[in-house]
């Protein structure tokens, strides 16, 4: 498999890692576009939210809940922070393995775009 994320977990690639467990893989993204702008990953190779079947159901909680327990890590929790996923091309996702972008530390505007 030539997926970046799976590199990554596989220690082939290095990342600036913030958070690990045995389901889940957290690190500073390349081309932040906030002050704290982590990417929570799951182990398991999931290309898209699509692909996500119902027994992963608990690990895209578990996603969810390493972002919240991050951005209060980041000091960010009460003044607020952004999750996003993005789903194929036409939304941005560039790498298809299912991650949560978890963005704080600037105010953060919406619609984003």
């Amino acid at each position: 498999m030539d997926c970046l994320f799976c590199k990554i977990t596989a220690g082939e690639i290095p990342a600036d890692i913030v958070y690990q467990d045995d389901e889940l893989l957290a690190f500073r993204d390349l081309s932040p576009q906030a002050p704290s702008h982590i990417l929570i990953i799951p182990r398991k190779h999931i290309a898209t939210l699509n692909d996500a079947g119902d027994e992963d159901t608990a690990l895209l909680g578990r996603l969810m809940r390493t972002a919240s327990m991050l951005a209060a890590e980041a000091g960010c929790a009460e003044e607020g922070y952004r999750v996003v996923m993005n789903c194929n091309a036409g939304a941005g996702q560039t790498v298809f393995h299912i991650h949560l972008h978890m963005l704080c530390g600037r105010p953060l505007h919406w619609p984003p775009g």
